[in-house]
């Protein structure tokens, strides 16, 4: 009797134990979504991605060095791998570290569980060169981010998702003069600056001298992410109304905030009432969530910013905006502009191709701006060195 009492003693708690854990759960704060921060105080962050190689590593540690600054290193577990005594190195110097994934894969096409993999193997990782966590802070590959990857994010115990308001593009190759430019033109108190450390950027050593030396004559001080983000503007609450679908845990997690405290600002005692209309305070918002979806685009030949926004159902001077653009009659043919509050993506063109003589996979590819694999895809092709002269491609553009 005692025997078949305990059992079902058992039976009851295992049915009650998802209940008792739900409230904790739900209570998981989102990863804020941080690209620059509010603050009238002269202050700015380097940021440096680092990949696979980081050729550039020890001469830019150098150059910080020599200038009195702290920056931002955002890591991959890959290249920790590839280059360990450069991370070392990093560490050594006092710069702060960042996760920036393991593999660099696009997280926006991962599931929670795959985010939480690619963030724990590089915090360990890092941890076991460096003795230090990569914790609170980390950067998206591609800088792809949507509402599911700030959850994820979030729940893998980062609690902002480091953006930037200045990229320098200097993996494009770009000059010393072009990337300070860059940097000058757009520098605001509170910004952040994106740069790499890898053999693409070749001009970024070389402009890190003159950047630095001109931002100190305009009176900036150079400070870590961490320290940015103290100097964020006290907080104000902004009010949003219930959605039909909605819920305290899904308003919540957009904001960044827990659903506790959402519900106390509102006084809510039900967590499971609220109703469609309710206008709800978001306590303490500093930041604007992202568009549900990211969406880049490859300028193409002929192509204009009028034309790029009406394909995507935007604005002239949302895209501008989003790609710092001060001429809007000047952009070029392979630059990749971020569409910003993409909900759709443009219809797919197709063109067909006749496979010539010396024609490979990749350079085709190459050719239409696209992939192997999608072309592959599109046309039924299981052996990618597998082509043959006259064969008629399908190319989704």
């Amino acid at each position: 009797m005692k025997s078949k009492f305990v059992r079902m003693l058992m039976a009851v708690l295992i049915m009650l134990a998802p209940l008792v854990a739900y409230p904790k759960s739900a209570d998981a704060a989102a990863s804020k979504f941080i690209t620059s921060v509010n603050t009238t105080s002269k202050v700015v962050a380097l940021t440096f991605d680092d990949g696979a190689d980081g050729a550039n590593t020890n001469k830019i540690l150098d150059i910080l060095a020599k200038n009195n600054v702290k920056a931002t290193f955002f890591l991959t577990g890959s290249g920790a791998a590839n280059h360990p005594q450069y991370i070392k190195n990093i560490a050594a110097k006092g710069h702060q570290l960042g996760n920036h994934s393991y593999t660099h894969p696009d997280f926006t096409k991962l599931t929670a569980t795959q985010m939480k993999s690619e963030l724990d193997r590089t915090e360990a990782k890092i941890k076991s060169i460096t003795g230090k966590t990569t914790k609170p802070i980390f950067r998206a590959p591609f800088g792809a981010v949507n509402s599911a990857v700030l959850s994820g994010v979030g729940a893998a115990g980062y609690g902002y998702t480091i953006q930037w308001n200045i990229d320098t593009i200097d993996w494009k190759g770009l000059t010393a003069t072009q990337i300070n430019t860059k940097v000058q033109t757009n520098i605001k108190p509170g910004s952040i600056v994106l740069m790499h450390t890898g053999a693409g950027a070749p001009g970024t050593p070389l402009a890190l001298p003159t950047m630095i030396s001109q931002l100190k004559a305009k009176g900036y001080k150079f400070v870590t992410v961490s320290q940015l983000l103290a100097y964020q503007s006290s907080t104000t609450s902004k009010t949003y109304t219930v959605k039909s679908g909605d819920t305290l845990y899904s308003i919540a997690r957009t904001y960044g905030v827990t659903v506790s405290t959402l519900a106390a600002a509102n006084k809510i005692t039900n967590y499971n009432l609220i109703s469609v209309g309710q206008v709800l305070v978001i306590p303490g918002t500093t930041v604007t969530p992202p568009p549900a979806t990211t969406v880049k685009y490859t300028v193409k030949s002929g192509d204009t910013l009028y034309k790029i926004a009406t394909l995507y159902k935007t604005t002239v001077a949302k895209i501008a905006a989003a790609n710092n653009i001060t001429n809007v009659n000047s952009i070029y043919v392979g630059q990749v502009l971020v569409i910003p509050g993409t909900t759709v993506t443009p219809p797919t063109t197709t063109v067909k191709y006749t496979v010539k003589s010396g024609d490979t996979l990749y350079k085709i590819a190459t050719m239409y701006n696209t992939t192997v694999a999608k072309i592959a895809a599109a046309n039924n092709i299981t052996n990618v060195s597998l082509i043959s002269v006259g064969q008629v491609l399908t190319i989704l553009r």
